[in-house]
């Protein structure tokens, strides 16, 4: 899916400038938290939290891209995980294309909501 495929390179790049805003430096450091907030499981919880505040065209979006087919699931997530992570990413994808500067705003003050519960 198109949508989850530009999303995941927003939202990648969106952590990397985050962990760099917040003076990470070392690469084995960057990369380390960068995983744990690209990876499927967080990607789930972050769907799991945001999914009560979604539009309905919001929530067609991710149902759609969730439910995908050909979908394969990497090591470490479980398909429920990686389902949900594609319908995130492809939100991201979305409110990305449609200039929806506020949505992304919410979805990645959420995310470092949960970076910092996991850091706690």
């Amino acid at each position: 899916m198109t949508l989850a495929y530009i999303g995941d390179g927003f939202y990648e790049l969106t952590v990397r400038n985050h962990l760099l805003a917040a003076g990470v430096r070392r690469v084995e450091e960057l990369h380390t938290k960068a995983i744990a907030l690209v990876r499927a499981g967080t990607q789930a919880e972050l769907a799991r939290r945001l999914l009560p505040e979604l539009s309905e065209d919001e929530q067609g979006v991710f149902h759609r891209a969730r439910n995908a087919k050909g979908q394969h699931t990497p090591k470490g997530a479980t398909p429920g995980e990686y389902h949900a992570a594609t319908g995130l990413e492809a939100l991201v994808g979305y409110w990305y294309l449609t200039g929806a500067a506020a949505r992304l705003e919410r979805c990645f003050a959420v995310l470092w909501e949960i970076e910092g519960e996991k850091n706690a």
